[in-house]
């Protein structure tokens, strides 16, 4: 949680940590209750720090992990299912159905039919936990994203409501319509008597409390979709790139017409990542799935903890030398290829003789490698592609943001800021006039010519390809 003034310099923050659990591969969620306990401590952190002055916050804002998805009782709000993370892939035997209707999804939201999205975990929730059942028998269900569950629990007036940018990544919701849709809703077997209401990214969604203050909260949004305001509103010809627990590029689109598209667009998501009701913004976007998550996986497979991984990771970046493949499918295979199942490996001629430093090399340099086919996959789509924008938690190595300028040839900047999902989501709170940070405040990465990096990843470019094709004639 952060704090920021009317010209984006940090005031205050906080952190407090909330479990992940991985019961299974294909499992990834969290306690929905020590998600709402977090926030509060964290509030009760931050006004703490900011004392009398807790009187000056105009607004609040939420931004949280878009396709995560609670299930809860309106009567109590008591949770009735964990929060299940985006990365979550439990029904995805059941979201393999509607393959043929790939189209008609495409048309109506913008995305694709996968696992990853909201649908197949409410469907998951009412099909397998008993407590979900009985609450839709009495008509007290509450089913959405976890921002809805948040605002609901934290907010005075327990507001059942849901912004459009979250509303989107259920695979529920018309972008033309803003509104879900009763075919999508037909299709996939489910009711809206279940789901919040829809409403604008900017709306009076309610008051929080916290020490000295009643604050209003006027913004709710996604992390990666507030992430690309960090610097103001996006431009065309940026590349934004978000690396957290995965790697997000969007780069700005015009809305859909239709279903026809430039056939490199197929296979990227055409995002809502603002809707006021007035104007809404939109981006193509492609997803590396494996990014802090992949390095986490890979760590503890090779023995690594996480802390000495974390404090090596530059050392290892600039002193690896026999780096071998790493082909990264942890939490499934994102665009443009879109496998929920595959399985991740090391290949190459240094595959089993490589330290596990030069392996965790090797995860990093996935990602990158990822990102690459992806960039390349936008500039197919049309994008006219100029610089490269990174921000995220694995944007402080200099060693990966020198990797990702060398393979796409394009110049990376990193603002100071690598908090991109606040410091956006406090621009659209605070609607500046100019961007909160300047070309001369940024480090600048630029091209050069890595030719053990291109030998690299031609040679991991071919090994993915021939695993992708395995896949597929499964």
């Amino acid at each position: 949680m952060l704090v920021f003034n009317g010209r984006g310099t940090q005031l205050a923050s906080a952190v407090r940590q909330v479990d992940i659990r991985q019961p299974q591969p294909d499992r990834v969620e969290q306690d929905a209750s020590d998600i709402v306990q977090s926030v509060q401590q964290a509030l009760a952190d931050v006004a703490e720090q900011l004392g009398t002055r807790c009187c000056n916050i105009h607004s609040a804002g939420l931004a949280t992990q878009r396709s995560n998805i609670v299930c809860w009782d309106r009567e109590t709000g008591a949770a009735l299912s964990p929060a299940i993370s985006w990365q979550d892939r439990r029904a995805w035997r059941w979201m393999q159905q509607f393959s043929a209707q790939r189209a008609q999804i495409r048309d109506l939201t913008g995305l694709l039919p996968s696992p990853h999205y909201g649908v197949s975990k409410i469907h998951w929730c009412l099909e397998q936990l008993a407590e979900v059942k009985a609450a839709c028998d009495r008509g007290t269900l509450a089913c959405g994203p976890l921002a809805s569950f948040l605002l609901f629990r934290l907010l005075k007036a327990n507001p059942f409501v849901v912004d459009a940018v979250n509303a989107s990544r259920t695979l529920l919701w018309d972008w033309r319509q803003r509104h879900w849709s009763v075919d999508l809703l037909k299709m996939f077997g489910l009711s809206d008597k279940y789901l919040p209401q829809c409403v604008a990214n900017r709306y009076a969604f309610g008051e929080l409390d916290i020490t000295h203050a009643t604050v209003p909260l006027t913004v709710c949004t996604g992390d990666q979709s507030a992430a690309v305001f960090a610097g103001g509103k996006p431009e065309a010809g940026v590349a934004c790139i978000n690396i957290g627990t995965g790697a997000f590029l969007q780069c700005v689109a015009p809305p859909i017409k239709t279903a026809t598209e430039n056939p490199a667009q197929a296979n990227l998501l055409h995002s809502v990542v603002w809707d006021d009701g007035d104007d809404s913004v939109h981006v193509l976007e492609a997803t590396v799935n494996g990014a802090g998550s992949a390095l986490l996986a890979a760590a503890k497979g090779l023995g690594i903890s996480v802390e000495d991984a974390q404090s090596q990771y530059s050392h290892w970046l600039a002193t690896a030398e026999n780096i071998p493949l790493y082909l990264n499918g942890v939490s499934g295979l994102g665009s443009p290829f879109w496998l929920p199942q595959f399985t991740s490996q090391f290949v190459g001629p240094h595959a089993t003789n490589a330290q596990p430093s030069e392996k965790m090399v090797a995860v990093l340099e996935s990602i990158v490698f990822l990102l690459r086919l992806n960039l390349e996959q936008m500039r197919h789509a049309g994008v006219l592609l100029q610089r490269i924008v990174i921000s995220g938690g694995l944007s402080i190595l200099d060693g990966l943001c020198q990797r990702l300028a060398d393979i796409s040839r394009l110049p990376v900047e990193r603002s100071p800021q690598t908090e991109a999902t606040a410091k956006g989501l406090a621009y659209l709170l605070a609607k500046p006039e100019q961007a909160w940070v300047s070309a001369s405040e940024a480090s600048h990465f630029m091209p050069q010519n890595n030719v053990a990096l291109h030998e690299r990843y031609q040679h991991w470019h071919r090994a993915l390809h021939a695993a992708v094709d395995e896949v597929n004639a499964v």
